[in-house]
């Protein structure tokens, strides 16, 4: 298993001993049916009805890696488990009054909070209906009612400290990914700066003395092969400052879809099965660098798309939001100069509304692109 599969595997086992801790309130309609305070056939739709609810609770609460990413079957369970929650009180009353308290918790926990709030009411006052149409006492009524506020609130609160929390670890790694790429940057430049000029200087006086050494076979000879080694080390130093200075596009994927998270859009990336050419590649990280910057920045975007192709000897990238679209976005000269980077390399840059609304960036580079840079 990955990390990340051992930590949403951990996190589901929290919530399975959480939940299943909660569930033991569900002995109340159980001790009920038991006691044959329900006889005959309500018996046996009451334990059916029971039943339903808790698998449909549980499958609703562990569905999801975390609560802030449903799956597409989160609202659809969660709909069914409101429609289990509810039906029962309004037939039984009385204890069964408890179900939409386990509903609202999942609301809390699932929704957004102004969805969650919207939620909650609306399990209030069929909570007071269901009550009253099952013949429940008022005051029993009363207090559940205000179990149904307290908790489903509590839960929201809950949620958004926990997603508070993720998103900031989350920023604090990128902010240690940002730190090293920096320190990168800076062995790159000494490297360049000093062993890189320390080099040229060496092949340029050995280039000096052989002349100097033309008459003498032999030391000409050795001046040549320490000209060759400070060539070939000075390239080597090039190289290997290129290195340091370049990420690939898995790299800068990786550090755009962490910004994004940290900045409250989900994101959702494809990149292709065989590995670009290095021009490509780098000239494709470049643009979702330049891309996610703009949509962090100026979209206000809740969700956000990074898909690479690679058919045809073409490289294509899509960045498409769902943030504010229509104008375009750059407010300095970073799509200026990536459109000029990418015409330089033979391809095609696009930028503006998308199909759907939002906002869409295209590139698209031939494979062996050259990389103006």
């Amino acid at each position: 298993m990955t990390a990340e599969a051992d930590t949403i595997g951990a996190s589901r086992t929290r919530r399975l001993v959480l939940m299943a801790f909660g569930l033991c309130y569900l002995a109340f309609p159980v001790v009920e049916i038991v006691l044959g305070r329900l006889t005959g056939a309500r018996a046996v739709w009451a334990g059916l009805a029971l039943a339903a609810f808790a698998v449909s609770y549980l499958a609703t609460a562990l569905g999801p890696p975390a609560f802030d990413q449903p799956t597409r079957w989160t609202y659809p369970l969660l709909a069914l488990t409101t429609v289990l929650g509810l039906v029962p009180p309004a037939v039984f009353g009385g204890v069964w009054l408890a179900l939409p308290v386990f509903t609202v918790v999942l609301y809390g926990m699932i929704l957004p909070p102004r969805a969650a709030t919207a939620g909650i009411g609306a399990i209030l006052a069929a909570e007071v209906a269901g009550g009253a149409a099952g013949g429940t006492d008022p005051a029993v009524i009363a207090v559940y009612a205000l179990q149904v506020v307290t908790i489903g609130l509590l839960f929201t609160r809950v949620r958004r400290t926990g997603v508070l929390a993720r998103r900031l670890r989350d920023a604090q790694g990128e902010v240690a990914r940002l730190a090293a790429a920096d320190e990168r940057l800076r062995i790159a430049r000494d490297l360049h700066d000093l062993l890189g000029h320390s080099l040229s200087v060496i092949v340029l006086k050995a280039e000096l003395a052989g002349r100097l050494a033309e008459d003498v076979p032999e030391v000409r000879r050795e001046i040549g092969d320490i000209e060759s080694v400070a060539r070939k080390a000075l390239a080597e130093v090039r190289e290997a400052v290129a290195g340091y200075r370049q990420r690939s596009l898995a790299e800068e994927i990786d550090g755009a879809v962490a910004v994004l998270r940290a900045a409250g859009a989900e994101a959702r990336t494809r990149l292709p099965g065989p590995p670009l050419p290095p021009r490509a590649d780098a000239l494709l990280a470049w643009a979702v660098r330049e891309g996610v910057t703009n949509v962090v920045r100026h979209a206000g975007a809740a969700h956000c798309t990074i898909d690479v192709t690679y058919e045809e000897g073409t490289a294509t990238l899509d960045i498409v939001d769902d943030g504010h679209g229509g104008a375009r976005r750059d407010s300095g000269s970073g799509l200026a100069g990536l459109a000029e980077r990418v015409r330089d390399a033979g391809g095609v840059l696009e930028a503006g509304p998308g199909p759907e609304g939002g906002f869409r960036l295209r590139v698209q580079v031939p494979a062996g692109a050259e990389d103006a840079g």
